[in-house]
């Protein structure tokens, strides 16, 4: 089994299922130029405004949650503590990290 950590395991899951794609997410990198945010607050409503819903990054945290918890633990890439250990919670909150905070951070690398 490879060694991993919980980012690892939620990252490459995120990936593997597409919950971080344009079609579910929406076009973050043009949306945050086009917002053109002076800061995290600002890009954040304007994200739940115009781009997705709050209640839609919730559920593609939960449909990881889901792929974590039933699907991941059957392949046995990962150790089973590990797996047992990354909560629904932990889904949510890397769904909303890596759409909004990552896409805002990456912004103010480039453009700030």
């Amino acid at each position: 089994m490879p060694i991993a950590d919980k980012e690892f395991v939620l990252n490459y899951s995120l990936n593997r299922w597409k919950l971080n794609s344009k079609r579910n997410v929406g076009p973050t990198s043009e949306s945050i130029r086009k917002c053109a945010p002076k800061n995290y607050e600002e890009w954040e409503r304007y994200y739940f405004a115009n781009v997705r819903s709050r209640q839609h990054i919730e559920h593609l945290g939960k449909i990881l949650w889901a792929k974590v918890k039933d699907v991941i633990p059957n392949e046995r890439r990962f150790h089973p503590d590990l797996l047992k250990s990354i909560t629904e919670t932990d889904c949510v909150n890397y769904q909303f990290q890596l759409v909004l905070k990552r896409t805002y951070d990456g912004y103010t690398r480039e453009y700030m």
